[in-house]
């Protein structure tokens, strides 16, 4: 679920990372008895940050909503944020001062993309918007994602796909980091526009029907996902490894994904029998 004050995503992710940090990894003490809450101390994390404690906590309440980019640096450091998570950071504070609108979710896709998606066959591909809808395929995309074609085509969303197919959980190598990387990036796309009515709608149903994607959603985790290698345990060609790659295509958020593989490799062979079943119908 996306928050409705302006200030209040920014202090969410503040509070998720600064239970993350220990108070040892920075030579503290970590004191007498259970801390009530895990992680750094408000206190303790404004010391580091070298801000007033006060300020610190309006952030996190969401009551400053415009911190300049040297104290944003300072939480970066204090809390450990890697790259992505240091551009998430600024992309929170941005939005939170009311800077940056989002581009919202576009749904038409261009005739060249679509003849594209049948060029690139007998590789997988399929168009996705923000909201990670698949607005186009061509038959082998839909093919990998065994399954997905029992939905009607407004409910194939690959992350509702992902939690919420009964086919999904086997289908994926690795379901649990599969699941992760899609949230975090789901998350990372919210952060850039946390007002677009279809993010927030594909959150709230994947909160209230999965109590995964619900526990991931509140880690705050972040990532741009570009380019990877996956593996499927296919019901149709078995276990298969593809390259994969994730393209942008056009200013509304469109991105192209094509799943490849090494010509003469057997996992080559498997992805031209997935075509063939294809064409067999």
């Amino acid at each position: 679920m996306t928050s409705s004050r302006p200030g209040s995503a920014l202090g969410e992710f503040l509070r998720a990372r600064r239970a993350r940090v220990e108070p040892t990894d920075f030579g503290l003490p970590a004191g007498t008895g259970r801390r009530r809450n895990p992680g750094l101390r408000r206190e303790e994390l404004a010391t580091l940050a070298g801000i007033s404690v006060d300020y610190y906590i309006r952030l996190e309440q969401g009551k400053e909503t415009n911190p300049g980019a040297a104290v944003l640096r300072q939480l970066a450091q204090a809390l450990r944020l890697d790259h992505e998570e240091t551009g998430h950071l600024f992309a929170l504070a941005d939005r939170a001062a009311g800077r940056g609108a989002g581009v919202r979710t576009g749904q038409d896709v261009r005739p060249g993309i679509r003849q594209l998606l049948e060029t690139l066959r007998p590789c997988p591909a399929y168009v996705r918007n923000r909201t990670n809808d698949i607005l186009a395929a061509n038959p082998e995309g839909l093919a990998l994602l065994a399954g997905i074609e029992d939905w009607p085509p407004e409910r194939r969303n690959t992350t509702r796909f992902t939690f919420l197919h009964p086919a999904a959980r086997a289908l994926y190598d690795g379901w649990p980091a599969v699941a992760t990387a899609a949230v975090a990036q789901l998350r990372t796309t919210v952060a850039a526009d946390p007002e677009d009515p279809a993010l927030s709608a594909l959150v709230e149903e994947l909160t209230r029907a999965s109590a995964d994607f619900a526990g991931l959603w509140r880690r705050h985790d972040v990532r741009h996902h570009h380019t990877d290698r996956k593996t499927f345990h296919h019901p149709v060609v078995g276990d298969v490894t593809f390259g994969y790659e994730s393209l942008g295509i056009g200013p509304d958020g469109q991105r192209l994904a094509v799943y490849q593989t090494a010509p003469g490799s057997p996992d080559h062979e498997k992805m031209r029998l997935l075509a063939l079943t294809v064409e067999q119908g």
